[in-house]
């Protein structure tokens, strides 16, 4: 398994340390940008990038992206024919997201992912959770979930 990873400058932080975290598990992960903080990027650039690398092999590739919102990496990536994007904001959605609609990329918003009693180190632990769930979860391969795949890669 391979994970593509990229954010704007909102999300940025937080990627550089979701790699990190990535890397002590052993999973192989590729950064997609951005490279440096930079207040003026923009996040169709990098989102972009992950959804073309997915593409390549998307029965072995992942994707995480990550913008402030969340909403316009999710946008962005989702235009792409075969990509099935959501923005994960609880462990259970994302769980119920990979097993039933198959997403292949994860959407983080940096600007939300906190509890509501800390402000400060709670958002990298849920979005450590986030993405293990992402991970781990296997997609149900019934006939209904698959048809249901197929009519959406119909689509134009």
């Amino acid at each position: 398994m391979t994970i593509f990873i990229a954010a704007d400058h909102r999300g940025f932080e937080l990627k550089n340390k979701l790699i990190e975290y990535l890397q002590e598990k052993n999973i192989r992960v590729e950064d997609m940008g951005n490279y440096q903080y930079d207040p003026l990027d923009d996040y169709p650039d990098f989102a972009k990038k992950v959804a073309q690398a997915v593409l390549q092999n998307p029965k072995d590739f992942l994707g995480i992206v990550i913008c402030g919102s969340g909403v316009g990496v999710s946008i962005t990536v989702n235009r792409f024919k075969g990509i099935r994007c959501a923005l994960g904001f609880s462990c259970d959605q994302v769980k119920h997201a990979k097993e039933n609609d198959h997403i292949n990329v994860l959407a983080l918003a940096s600007d939300y992912l906190k509890n509501d009693n800390d402000e400060n180190g709670k958002s990298l632990e849920l979005a450590k959770k986030l993405v293990d769930t992402f991970i781990e979860t296997q997609p149900k391969m019934e006939e209904k979930y698959l048809r249901r795949i197929k009519k959406i890669d119909e689509e134009e």
